[in-house]
């Protein structure tokens, strides 16, 4: 799962946030400096401190991967990892929006424990109760929030044509009737609510609630792409097959216990804000103090169901009144383009546009500096796209409209019908 991580951001990483990407790290760090003067390595915990270049962003993802296949050879295999962690969480220190993702942090806890993993029950028991808190955090944001597409069950109605990156399953899906959808939303919550109390039950029951879990993430693995999220957790899972078998004793006992406190103090903080309980004397100070590092998280997908898309559409001109389209890689553009399959990839652009839509590009700032960098016809940034309209010269003009996207229904031409909703971005140049 590093090597995927590794390589899938790293071969966006130009265009995202190397000095003439969308978000340039070298500027983001200047920024964090100039706030926090000497507290900022602490609140931006990196190794692109020491040399924040596009030459040193190549080096740590390059870096991050090579390890990563020296820890799947079996070599070196706890400081190989503890490397891979290192340089993960450098990156996502400075990857602002675009390594913001749930996954991103689950990668850096689990790798965090994996350093220490092995056949002693303190660290089983830790990895079993980070795959708890995953599944049942998620389960328990969607019915906190007070969403009335869980609370009705319609949630799956809605969710196959919302969700960012469907795959082509999830149009086959779509189109089931309703009693259907809410039969597997009833599924989905008691998977995410009741099945992961079972983690920690006799044997039999415990490998069945852990195919239940596993027979779930397949189906959203099919029907949704979210890059290595469901693999990973699988691979969470699949400490619940497996059985203490060793006692370790001396220096190793002391460090499974250090962090068994140390997890369980901070998880059972973060346990007690999700359902807005008052922390105790210290515990927000806790929290703060931590919360750079990563190492503990708190997880929750999908809490409130979006029920409509809408889509940004892109597009460029040289006179103001001829607009021609950026076609995206992945999201949803040309209607007659079916959804990708790209999962373990993520195409973290893509991604954002799909935040981007629900909101405004006031909410958005990156936008706007995505904006300059087609006008400006910046190769890192175009390379981040499927088609460019301008191969000769950027446009004089950019500007973004909004669609609602639909699927097709049976029976209807193409994957997407869409209705035009407005200006998204207005039409602008570079003076």
């Amino acid at each position: 799962m590093y090597f995927v991580a590794f390589v899938s951001f790293g071969v966006q990483a130009p265009g995202l946030i190397g000095s003439r990407g969308i978000l340039p790290f070298g500027d983001y760090l200047n920024a964090i400096r100039g706030s926090l003067g000497s507290a900022a390595w602490r609140e931006v915990p990196t190794l692109l401190w020491l040399r924040p270049t596009d030459g040193a962003l190549a080096a740590a993802w390059m870096a991050g991967a090579l390890c990563a296949l020296v820890a799947v050879c079996g070599r070196w295999q706890r400081a190989a990892l503890a490397v891979c962690l290192v340089l993960w969480l450098s990156l996502c220190a400075v990857g602002q929006d675009f390594l913001s993702f749930q996954w991103d942090l689950l990668l850096i806890e689990t790798g965090f424990l994996a350093i220490f993993a092995d056949g002693s029950a303190v660290l089983i028991w830790l990895f079993r109760w980070l795959a708890f808190r995953l599944m049942f955090f998620s389960g328990a944001v969607k019915l906190l929030s007070h969403d009335a597409t869980w609370r009705s069950l319609t949630a799956l109605g809605y969710h196959y044509e919302t969700q960012p990156l469907p795959t082509p399953l999830a149009w086959y899906m779509h189109q089931l009737p309703m009693a259907f959808q809410k039969a597997s939303t009833v599924v989905v919550l008691v998977v995410e609510l009741i099945v992961p109390f079972l983690f920690f039950a006799p044997k039999r029951i415990r490998h069945a609630a852990a195919y239940g879990t596993i027979g779930l993430q397949v189906l959203i693995f099919a029907t949704g792409n979210y890059t290595y999220f469901n693999i990973l957790a699988v691979a969470l899972v699949m400490f619940l097959f497996i059985e203490p078998h060793s006692s370790p004793r001396g220096p190793r006992c002391w460090i499974g216990i250090a962090l068994a406190v140390f997890i369980g103090t901070v998880s059972g903080l973060l346990c007690l804000e999700l359902f807005s309980v008052d922390l105790p004397p210290g515990g927000a100070a806790i929290l703060r103090a931590v919360a750079p590092l990563r190492l503990v998280n708190s997880y929750g997908l999908f809490a409130v169901m979006t029920t409509t898309r809408p889509e940004i559409v892109v597009e460029g001109s040289n006179d103001g009144a001829n607009w021609l389209a950026y076609e995206f890689p992945y999201k949803p553009g040309d209607t007659r383009r079916a959804p990708p399959a790209v999962e373990p990839h993520q195409p973290r652009l893509d991604w954002q546009m799909w935040f981007a839509a629900l909101g405004s590009y006031e909410q958005n700032p990156w936008f706007v500096n995505f904006m300059v960098r087609l006008l400006q016809g910046e190769p890192a940034v175009l390379r981040l796209m499927r088609y460019n309209p301008f191969p000769q010269a950027p446009p004089r003009y950019v500007r973004a409209r909004v669609y609602l996207y639909q699927f097709t229904r049976w029976g209807e031409h193409g994957w997407w019908r869409r209705e035009e909703r407005g200006i998204y971005f207005p039409p602008a140049g570079l003076r």
